[in-house]
């Protein structure tokens, strides 16, 4: 299995979907940036990072300029990303916020709390299906915090599949996948979508197409949560007080 596989090239930074089980910084051997760096025979910024256990899109920069300015722009929550996720678990709600300080627990583990002091923020919405064993989750985090996503879906009662760190299941991966991004640079409109490719279980996804109405994530109807809502709500505001919108939509087709 290759390390990454090239999405796009543009002047100012390349987009990969990375494998899942490959580390971002080197360990044993060479991490992403690095074996980027030799196969792409460029110069390579990292301005963001995943999971080792997670695949998908990931941006590097390709100038000290673009890198300072994506930068810039994850620390001000102006990219905007979304997640696909795996669970063979039934969860406590089928979408809504998930909010709370985390804090290191056993085993290098996180743990969500019910304070709100500099809080992890997320919104999912989910879908179950009739004919295969796990449900799907589409998830919008609003804060970038180490294993946040996986750790909001254990506090649901839906550890990630393959997530044994989180008390699930041993499968042949963690089924966590970083699957849009979409924000500006320079005056330049990016929007990108990468399906999982690895995987049995999202494999599966195709044979009910059930990406189809999440086809642009950003076009679906996500309530907004500001800085100003984060400090004045606690973990246990209702789900509907923060809404703007509708809950999902479909979104725009595409060809």
């Amino acid at each position: 299995m290759a390390a990454f596989r090239l999405v796009a090239t543009t002047e100012h930074f390349v987009l990969l979907n990375k494998a899942p089980g490959i580390s971002f910084h080197s360990e044993d051997g060479p991490g992403l940036v690095v074996l980027a760096e030799q196969q792409l025979q460029m110069k390579l910024f990292a301005v963001h990072r995943l999971d080792k256990v997670t695949s998908g899109l990931i941006i590097l920069a390709r100038s000290a300029l673009a890198a300072a300015e994506l930068t810039r722009l994850f620390s001000q929550q102006q990219i905007e990303k979304y997640y696909l996720a795996l669970s063979l678990d039934k969860p406590l709600k089928k979408q809504g916020w998930i909010k709370g300080d985390m804090v290191l627990g056993r085993r290098s583990s996180w743990k969500l709390l019910q304070t709100m002091h500099h809080p992890a923020i997320s919104y999912f919405i989910s879908q179950g299906f009739s004919d295969l064993p796990f449900r799907l989750f589409l998830i919008k985090p609003f804060t970038g915090k180490t294993h946040q996503i996986r750790v909001a879906l254990k506090s649901v009662s839906a550890p990630i599949a393959g997530d044994t760190l989180y008390q699930a299941e041993a499968e042949s991966r963690v089924y966590l996948h970083a699957y849009a991004l979409t924000f500006s640079l320079f005056d330049q409109h990016y929007a990108y979508v990468c399906p999982p490719d690895e995987g049995e279980r999202f494999a599966q996804l195709s044979s009910v197409n059930a990406l189809q109405p999440w086809a642009e994530p950003w076009a679906l109807d996500w309530p907004s949560y500001s800085q100003r809502q984060a400090t004045k709500s606690t973990a246990k505001t209702d789900i509907k007080s923060n809404l703007t919108g509708k809950s999902a939509v479909n979104t725009k087709s595409v060809s």
